[in-house]
């Protein structure tokens, strides 16, 4: 055998045994980092079921959210007339200039206001001195007010308890809304600390893996084996993957420092991700959830519910319009004293009335709730197509993103494989690094891409969930 044949023989088995070595060393390398991920005993798992507890019990936001369902409790009392017992007492001491009297003088009344009736009640009693003789004149009247046009028993303020419940419906789903949000927020974070999680493993398995393929280049060409051309690409391609990690490992702690402010997290341990299971359920038929979502969704009540609102206040600004008519009946008595000596009596029955004519900015407020309520229409019938437009968009996302995970995996299993290819053909000179460095990265960017749609698919469930009202209930919010 010729020494030029045995040294290109001794050269090819180096190779053989150099790429070997990168493949089987950064297999291990992987096997052993995700056990020492798993196995440390500095790192506490946090699941996504607990994390979301931890938040919605530690999370201040949440209770922020809530506290606005305690103001609706009010909203009756401060906006409607109020049914209070008034009581109204005045007193005076008068001087009667040239009579030389010095005498008391004073009144108290009640009144009483029914609002979903409109009736008013009034009773007051009168002393008062008399100048052509020494005695008081005291008296007291009772009367019974009734209004039989605006507001006509109590119909404005009917309405206006109508709408002010309309709006409180309205305020308590948004209160929900709000809340379902943020969880949703919530939810999304968990799954993008998962992946930065999962792609920081990728990024430094892969960095660790080029570290090797240029420490064995180098030590190739202390042996004359490896052009000084090789080790400059090997150490290339270890710069790309150090960059590339320290942007990985960026995301990771801008995702963990949002996981530790949602649970207001105050432990030494560093926190870990735990491979999260789908948050509800995972099957989408846009036809039949869409159909169910009309049907009971918040979000259609509240279109309805605005709807309502409007033709309520076109009620009561048409109630508005009318004139102020009481019926009045009375009873009086008058009488010397404060006890009402030598009385006189009286019984009464009348009308008051109260008629703007023209009302012109009476007339324009009922007309702008009608343009209000047919804007309200209009924009009702815009939100019902765009809802059913984000939804289906939102199904073919979903759809697309389980397709493509599915591809990812299976492009996996085909870098892999050509990889080992490749480092074996490299090894025998059959390629040059340029390829063998192709293949590495082929392989590393559909580990990221994997991570990448199988976060998407998760968040978009979620997205869907959250669009269609169904990741949270009432019940959830007020157990």
């Amino acid at each position: 055998m010729s020494k030029k044949v045995a040294d290109r023989g001794k050269i090819i088995l180096i190779n053989l045994m150099a790429a070997g070595m990168i493949f089987f060393s950064s297999k291990v390398m992987i096997a052993e980092q995700a056990q020492e991920t798993e196995t440390s005993n500095e790192t506490r798992k946090l699941p996504l079921r607990e994390f979301i507890d931890l938040s919605v019990s530690n999370d201040t936001e949440f209770e922020r959210i809530l506290v606005d369902e305690l103001f609706l409790q009010y909203e009756k009392d401060l906006k409607l007339p109020a049914g209070d017992l008034v009581l109204e007492v005045k007193g005076q001491y008068d001087l009667i200039l040239g009579q030389e009297r010095k005498e008391a003088e004073g009144g108290v009344s009640l009144a009483k206001l029914f609002p979903f009736a409109g009736t008013t009640l009034d009773a007051e009693y009168t002393t008062t001195p008399a100048y052509s003789s020494t005695d008081n004149v005291s008296e007291f009247t009772f009367e019974v007010s009734q209004p039989i046009a605006e507001n006509a028993f109590g119909k404005a303020t009917r309405l206006k308890d109508k709408i002010i419940g309309v709006e409180i419906d309205v305020a308590r789903h948004q209160i929900i809304e709000a809340y379902e949000d943020y969880l949703a927020a919530i939810i999304v974070g968990y799954y993008d600390w998962y992946e930065a999680y999962e792609n920081l493993k990728v990024g430094r398995s892969s960095y660790q893996q080029n570290m090797k393929l240029l420490d064995n280049m180098m030590e190739r060409q202390k042996s004359n084996i490896a052009l000084p051309l090789d080790v400059n690409k090997a150490h290339l391609q270890v710069l790309a993957k150090k960059e590339k990690l320290i942007e990985l490992k960026e995301a990771y702690a801008k995702a963990l420092n949002f996981i530790e402010k949602a649970i207001r997290y105050e432990g030494n341990a560093e926190l870990g991700p735990q491979k999260p299971d789908l948050y509800g359920e995972s099957h989408v038929n846009f036809e039949e959830d869409y159909a169910g979502f009309k049907e009971r969704s918040r979000t259609y009540k509240v279109l309805t519910l605005l709807e309502e609102k409007s033709r309520l206040e076109v009620d009561e600004e048409a109630d508005d319009l009318l004139p102020s008519i009481n019926l009045l009946l009375g009873y009086n008595v008058k009488g010397k004293d404060f006890k009402i000596e030598n009385e006189d009596n009286m019984v009464y029955a009348g009308v008051s009335m109260a008629w703007p004519f023209g009302d012109q900015v009476g007339k324009a407020e009922h007309e702008t709730s009608k343009i209000s309520l047919e804007k309200t229409k209009l924009s009702n019938v815009g939100a019902r197509f765009q809802l059913y437009t984000d939804i289906k968009d939102l199904s073919v996302q979903i759809n697309s993103q389980q397709e493509l995970l599915n591809i990812a995996k299976e492009k996996i299993g085909l870098a892999e494989s050509i990889l080992e290819d490749e480092t074996e053909n490299y090894s025998f000179g059959k390629i040059t690094l340029n390829d063998y460095i192709d293949a590495v990265n082929v392989s590393d960017n559909n580990r990221f891409n994997e991570i990448l749609h199988g976060a998407r698919y998760k968040k978009f469930l979620i997205e869907w969930l959250r669009i269609t009202d169904r990741l949270i209930s009432k019940n959830d919010i007020y157990k």
